[in-house]
């Protein structure tokens, strides 16, 4: 591509494709909130906040840590990294990674304020993992663990987190849509290693793709998206989730049938439009679960 201006750069290594999993958790948790004593609109805009910001200092984070250990080269098959393409210098990445990191800090502050200890722990937890994902001397995508790391904080943690600064309880529903929707998120990342296992592998980046292979990439998919639906559908007939949780997320059946079909089929660069397929999986089937805690 032509180098793009300074604003566009900068626009780029945010991934702004990426950023609807940090939306959607807050989303989802703002629903439940709904149903369990109301939604604290200060507290949902501050989670919305925070989950952005921290989504974008990871993603500054990963674009200074791959290039400077060597796993952003031209032989890349996913979108140009802005580091590593000569964009966006080093040193300023890692200010802006700062920065943006210390906004999330200030926007944590003001949530534990609210939630106390539980939101104390999350935050602090989210900030390490930013930093630690891809940077530190154990980086958490480098060793296999970049899928539990989004489980976790992009789903759990968000959803749970977003339910509880607005009510001060966990219900179960927070816990089972957490699940859910980590789940759909690590199938972005799976679609990611997925197709980067050659330069991850040359890099020394030991993702599950990297480990297991191919194949297992591909059921790794496949599970991750049917798990998510299972978890609901299980829970609205056992009476644990609203109904229209399980009658709207059939909506989703087509695009998820979709997007199996297609990574199982696709490799190398052809996965590129599969990891905004995935995205939109999840924001899709996030907005069915908080439609169904309306109806």
């Amino acid at each position: 591509m032509t180098t793009p201006s300074t604003l566009q750069a900068w626009w780029l290594a945010a991934r702004p494709k990426t950023l609807a999993a940090g939306l959607v958790p807050v989303i989802v948790g703002t629903a439940i909130a709904h149903t369990h004593g109301g939604i604290q609109l200060p507290a949902a805009l501050a989670c919305a906040a925070g989950s952005i910001l921290i989504q974008v200092g990871t993603n500054l984070a990963n674009d200074y840590f791959d290039h400077k250990k060597g796993a952003d080269t031209d032989a890349r098959l996913g979108p140009d990294r802005a580091v590593q393409k000569g964009w966006i210098s080093p040193r300023a990445m890692a200010i802006a990674t700062a920065c943006t990191l210390a906004l999330a800090l200030a926007v944590g502050c003001y949530l534990i304020s609210i939630g106390g200890l539980p939101i104390a722990l999350i935050g602090v937890a989210s900030l390490v993992c930013a930093i630690a994902y891809t940077g530190g001397p154990y980086p958490l995508a480098y060793v296999g663990l970049g899928d539990v790391f989004v489980f976790l904080f992009f789903g759990l943690a968000a959803v749970v987190g977003t339910t509880w600064v607005q009510t001060l309880s966990a219900p179960p529903q927070a816990w089972l849509a957490g699940s859910a929707i980590g789940l759909l998120a690590t199938a972005i990342l799976v679609v990611n290693n997925l197709r980067d296992r050659l330069t991850d592998a040359a890099a020394n980046k030991r993702t599950l793709a990297v480990r297991w292979g191919e194949k297992a990439a591909r059921r790794e998919h496949a599970a991750v998206i049917c798990s998510a639906f299972l978890i609901v559908w299980c829970s609205g007939a056992a009476g644990f989730s609203p109904a229209g949780w399980s009658l709207l997320t059939v909506l989703c059946i087509p695009l998820a049938v979709i997007e199996i079909r297609s990574v199982h089929a696709k490799d190398g660069a052809e996965l590129n439009p599969h990891l905004a397929g995935a995205a939109r999986l999840e924001l899709f089937f996030g907005l069915a679960l908080a439609a169904g805690c309306l109806l």
